[in-house]
């Protein structure tokens, strides 16, 4: 996710618009659903920063603790980390992703590494190359190999494999732009060169760790039609990977009945383990720093009847999104991982800038947990 704007959630150009809005629970009932969900996690890449800022996180019984074992206590399985090439001083690099990879493994949490490929945030509205690279696409497509490859070795090399890594974040759109990106201003589609990368991100990765699982991560939660074409072309393009991922944040994704129908739609139709990679809900549409939050009460929330931005609602939301995960036939509904759910008020999106999502945290303004915290339990 970006925090940058609400306005990057344009419709993926050229894809289809159908979405579906009934739940399926015949199609799972019929294949058996998952009683668990392997994969139960949060992307906790602004936690380092926080703390160097004096934020302090407290359990549900109000007890002081890094914020990453109260995850794990809460029976979290993941942590999912962030890594810009050379961003701001402070932000999330390699060297704090490592330390944060040491930290998680100490909590008993797996890792889901998420290498932006760009010096700063990508996702579908920006996939900028960062400045020390080469900008041809011969020179992209061995720089992509070369420095997953090296990077992935990292973590291996300090006792800290990863689990899974995703090529890119949110690539709906492509990757390396221009020379990556998928739709053009002029309407050409760059299907061949988006997809040389993808390959090369992904040759590189299990060049450093040949068991790592391979995703592809995409913003389209609930949007049957945009998953389709972009994994239809994938498909085409004979792109190998592992697990199909999506964001969903309801605002512009969809209800819980389209994100259900789009699981198992993909299932089905790729042959695939579906993960909600990024995951948000407010839990109030105050402002904590009163500098702008980029969901509040103008926006709009599908199922805001069902569960209002309330921490009861909130914790509700994401027990309805467990259900959704474990009604996607064969136990393929891997689980969730919650954005940021950590980055209460303290550090901004960029220097100098707000923290734009203190209202989709599962703590408090003040770092108390929220009963959210309870959907990482292993039932």
């Amino acid at each position: 996710m970006s925090s940058s704007s609400i306005t990057r959630r344009g419709l993926l150009a050229g894809a289809g618009g159908l979405a579906l809005s009934t739940l399926l629970p015949s199609v799972a009932q019929a294949h058996g659903r998952a009683t668990t969900l392997s994969v139960r996690g949060a992307d906790l890449s602004f936690l380092p920063q926080l703390e160097e800022a004096g934020v302090r996180y407290r359990d549900l019984a109000g007890r002081v603790r890094p914020a990453e074992q109260i995850f794990a206590a809460a029976g979290a399985s993941y942590i999912r980390l962030r890594v810009w090439v050379d961003p701001p001083d402070g932000y999330s690099d390699k060297a704090r992703a490592l330390a944060l990879a040491r930290r998680a493994k100490r909590a008993g949490l797996k890792i889901l590494l998420d290498p932006h490929y760009s010096d700063f945030w990508a996702d579908p509205g920006k996939q900028p190359i960062p400045a020390g690279w080469p900008t041809d696409l011969p020179g992209l497509t061995k720089k992509i190999r070369s420095y997953t490859r090296e990077l992935v070795r990292d973590f291996a090399r300090q006792g800290t494999p990863i689990d899974m890594i995703q090529i890119g974040n949110e690539i709906t759109n492509g990757i390396l732009w221009p020379v990556g990106q998928l739709y053009l201003p002029d309407g050409t589609q760059q299907w061949q060169a988006f997809t040389d990368l993808l390959k090369a991100g992904r040759q590189g990765a299990l060049e450093g760790q040949p068991d790592a699982k391979i995703v592809l991560h995409i913003d389209r939660g609930g949007k049957l039609g945009d998953t389709r074409w972009f994994f239809d072309n994938i498909t085409t393009y004979e792109v190998p990977y592992d697990i199909l991922g999506q964001s969903y944040y309801p605002m512009w994704h969809g209800s819980l009945a389209e994100l259900q129908a789009n699981l198992i739609d993909s299932e089905q139709r790729y042959d695939k383990p579906v993960l909600i990679a990024e995951l948000a809900y407010p839990w109030t549409f105050e402002d904590g720093d009163g500098r702008g939050n980029i969901v509040g009460p103008d926006s709009v929330l599908p199922d805001v009847d069902r569960f209002p931005a309330t921490p009861a609602g909130q914790a509700g939301f994401y027990e309805a999104v467990r259900d959704v995960l474990k009604q996607v036939p064969d136990g393929r509904g891997l689980g969730f991982l919650a954005w940021e759910p950590e980055w209460i008020p303290g550090v901004g999106w960029q220097p100098g800038a707000e923290a734009s999502n203190d209202n989709l945290t599962q703590f408090d303004f003040t770092g108390r947990a929220l009963p959210s915290i309870r959907a990482y339990r292993r039932p």
